[in-house]
Parts: C-alpha cells; sequence; structure tokens
C-alpha cells in the first residue's frame, strides 16, 4: 500500500508478516520494550477484548494483532498528532477492523467504557515520575517518558476497573519502580502473578521488567527465566533473535 508521508516521517518494516510501522523522527519512536511485551503477552485467549494504554503510534497493538487471535484492540492515545499517526498505521497494515485508535486521555476511560468489560489490558506507560531524570522539551518525547498526564497509579487503577474478574494486565516499566508497581498492584487488586527481568548484558543490572497481573486472582507469583537482549559478542541473543522472528 502507498502511504504519504509527512515531514520527518519514514516507514520502518517490522520483519514480522510484513508489517511496517510509520515513525516520526522528531518524536517517540518505539524500542525494544514495546516488541518485548507484545512477546511477553502472546498467549492472551482466543477472541479476547484488549485495550492498549498509551498505544503511541500502535506498535504494541499492531503486533498482537498478528501475534494472537484477539477479537479487537483499542488503542488510547492523548496526543492528537501520534493518534493520527497510529490510525494511519492501523490503515496502513489493514487492520482497521480489528485495531481501533481513540483520541482521549487515559483518565477519561471510566466515563466512556463500563467497568468489568475488558479481557485483557496491556500498556508500556511514561517510565519517569514528572521533574525526574533528563527532560526532553520536545512535547511529545516529554509526554511519552514523563508521568504528566498520568501517573503510574492512574493505569493500574483504571487498568483494574475496566478488566473483567480474572482479566490479565501486562506491563513494561523499569526496575526502579518495581515496588511502586506491586504497591498499586495490590492496592487495586491486579494481584501479581508473573515477573520477567530485562537485562542488556549478563553483568549489568537489568533495564526493564515485564509483569502480568490478573484481576482478584490469587496470591502466588512466578519469576520467569530472565531475558538477555545481547551476547557477550554484543550481538543479539538467541531469545531475541526468536522473538523478532529471525531464528
Amino acid at each position: 500500500m502507498n502511504v504519504e508521508l509527512k515531514e520527518n516521517e519514514r516507514v520502518d518494516d517490522l520483519e514480522f508478516n510484513n508489517l511496517k510501522i510509520i515513525q516520526n523522527e522528531k518524536w517517540f519512536c518505539f524500542g525494544i520494550d514495546a516488541v518485548l511485551l507484545s512477546d511477553f503477552a502472546k498467549n492472551i485467549k482466543k477472541d479476547s477484548m484488549v485495550m492498549d494504554l498509551g498505544t503511541g503510534t500502535g506498535i504494541i497493538s499492531i503486533l498482537l494483532c498478528e501475534k494472537t487471535n484477539l477479537k479487537k484492540i483499542i488503542g488510547v492515545e492523548v496526543q492528537e498528532e501520534v493518534y493520527n499517526m497510529a490510525c494511519r498505521n492501523s490503515k496502513l497494515n489493514n487492520l482497521e477492523n480489528k485495531f481501533e485508535v481513540i483520541n482521549q486521555n487515559i483518565l477519561n476511560l471510566k466515563d466512556m467504557y463500563k467497568n468489568n468489560s475488558l479481557d485483557v489490558i496491556v500498556t508500556n506507560p511514561p517510565y519517569k515520575k514528572i521533574n525526574t531524570g533528563v527532560v526532553n522539551y520536545e512535547e511529545k518525547k516529554l509526554i511519552s517518558r514523563h508521568e504528566i498526564l498520568a501517573n503510574l497509579e492512574d493505569y493500574i487503577n483504571i487498568s483494574s476497573s475496566l478488566l473483567k474478574d480474572k482479566g490479565e494486565f501486562y506491563m513494561v516499566h523499569r526496575p526502579d519502580r518495581l515496588v511502586d508497581i506491586l504497591e498499586n498492584m495490590r492496592k487495586y487488586k491486579l494481584e501479581p502473578k508473573e515477573i520477567k527481568l530485562v537485562y542488556s548484558r549478563s553483568n549489568q543490572p537489568p533495564k526493564l521488567v515485564l509483569i502480568k497481573g490478573v484481576k482478584n486472582g490469587k496470591a502466588f507469583l512466578k519469576f520467569r527465566e530472565n531475558l538477555y537482549i545481547y551476547n557477550k559478542n554484543g550481538e543479539y541473543t538467541d531469545e531475541i533473535l526468536k522473538i523478532y522472528n529471525k531464528n
């Protein structure tokens, strides 16, 4: 499909089932965290109704449409220009019937959707608390990286409200926020069930954490095998190559 690109835009090949994605070089482009989250959540049940909180350009939703047999996924994006790009990405991949995008702040979702109405929620939220870390004054990068329009507790609270009983919650975040994540998940009855730590290399501290929770689930936490991105030679490990469909 031919696509008309705007200034600073490019089309990237996701190298999976001929999927492609439009990105703006000056905005926040997706990283490996989004790809890893889509793989972490790939075992969601057939015909699930799914929501992607903070979908950005739609990378997680697009990958899940191909990796799972979900019925529909709703991507929620607050930034209008990024939302428009996600809509174009849905159309570019012929996913309009499965991947719907809405332009909303997640704080408004409780007024738009019924409680206990979704089977699965996935989210790759802003990692940094407001007024912490290196600040990037490009607004779209700032909103994508910092908790300006909604914070970690908001994402977890809203997910709990919208999920059905025993609904599944999948999140990727930074390990330094793990205590906050687990505290809020328990607070809002999203019982942590699985944790997977992601390392750049074996001799470095973890850089990402993947978490699965179940609404009103029983207390039992399993640590899955650690994931290493690079081997000693600086090349992708076999597990990463498999996730990228190159192995």
